[in-house]
C-alpha cells in the first residue's frame, strides 16, 4: 500500500483540504505514477458540489493527470520506470463486453470505473483522483506522454482535449471541411486549434468580441469569427 497526500472535499459545501489516504499496492498490470500536474476541470467543481447528485465523500477530484512512472507491475509492457504518462477520466472497465472489445470502454455495458468519485471493481474501495501526489492505474488506461511537451499544458488534454479531438477524428475532419465551434472556453479553444491543425476551415461563433479577437489568425488559433446578436431582452 502507498500512503498518499491529497486534497479532498468532505461535503458539498466544504473547501478542498489536506487529506491522507491509501492507494493499493501495484498489481502485475499496474503502473505507479508520481503526479506532476493535474488539470482543473469544471466537472471537478460540479462533483465536489454534488451538482449531479452522485457525490461520494471524502472526494479527491482530478482526472487530467500527468506524471512520471515510479514503479510498474511484473506484466506491464507499455511503460518503464522514468516514463512520462497520463491518466484521463476512467481507470477501469469490465474489459469483456462488446463495447470494451471495440476499445470503447467509456460505453462499458457494466459501467466504466471513473478516476475519482467511483469504486474500484475488485475491492470496492473509493477511487481518488489527481489532486494528490501519486496514483496507481492499470496500464490499459494509461497513455504515453512525450518528453518534448510542456507538461502543464498536456494535463488538460486528458479531458478537455480528448472531448474535442474525438469527434473531429471520428468524422475524419480535414482539408475541405468546415467546422463551427461555439464559444472559446476551455473546450472551444482546443476545438479551434485541433480543427485548424487538421486543415479545416474553422468558424468560431461567439457573443464576446474579446474572444472573437483571440480566435482569429495571428492569435495562435486561426478561426473566422461569427458574432451572434443577442435577441432583445436576452440576459446579459
Amino acid at each position: 500500500m502507498y500512503r498518499v497526500h491529497g486534497y479532498a472535499a468532505h461535503n458539498d459545501h466544504s473547501n478542498l483540504v489536506p487529506f491522507n489516504f491509501e492507494r493499493r499496492a501495484p498489481g502485475p498490470h499496474d503502473v505507479v505514477i508520481d503526479i506532476l500536474y493535474s488539470g482543473v476541470c469544471h466537472s471537478d467543481l460540479h462533483q465536489v458540489r454534488n451538482d449531479w447528485g452522485n457525490a461520494i465523500y471524502p472526494m479527491v477530484p482530478g482526472h487530467e493527470i500527468v506524471g512520471r512512472v515510479s514503479a510498474v507491475g511484473s506484466e506491464v509492457r507499455k511503460f518503464k520506470v522514468g516514463d512520462l504518462a497520463g491518466v484521463g477520466c476512467m481507470v477501469d472497465s469490465c474489459r469483456h463486453c462488446s463495447a470494451c472489445q471495440e476499445d470503447l470502454e467509456q460505453y462499458c455495458e457494466h459501467g466504466m470505473t471513473v478516476t475519482y468519485n467511483g469504486q474500484e471493481r475488485d475491492s470496492g474501495a473509493p477511487t481518488y483522483g489527481g489532486y494528490s501526489d501519486l496514483i496507481v492505474v492499470d496500464e490499459h488506461f494509461v497513455v504515453k506522454v512525450s518528453e518534448r511537451l510542456d507538461l502543464k499544458a498536456v494535463a488538460p488534454l486528458l479531458c478537455a482535449g480528448i472531448t474535442t479531438y474525438s469527434p473531429l477524428r471520428h468524422w475524419k475532419v480535414g482539408p475541405g471541411h468546415k467546422v463551427g465551434v461555439i464559444g472559446l472556453g476551455g473546450l472551444g479553444h482546443m476545438g479551434v486549434k485541433f480543427a485548424k491543425a487538421m486543415g479545416a476551415r474553422v468558424v468560431m461563433i461567439t457573443t464576446s468580441p474579446d474572444k472573437g479577437r483571440d480566435a482569429q489568425p495571428g492569435r495562435r488559433r486561426g478561426a473566422a469569427v461569427h458574432r451572434r446578436r443577442r435577441h432583445a431582452g436576452a440576459r446579459q
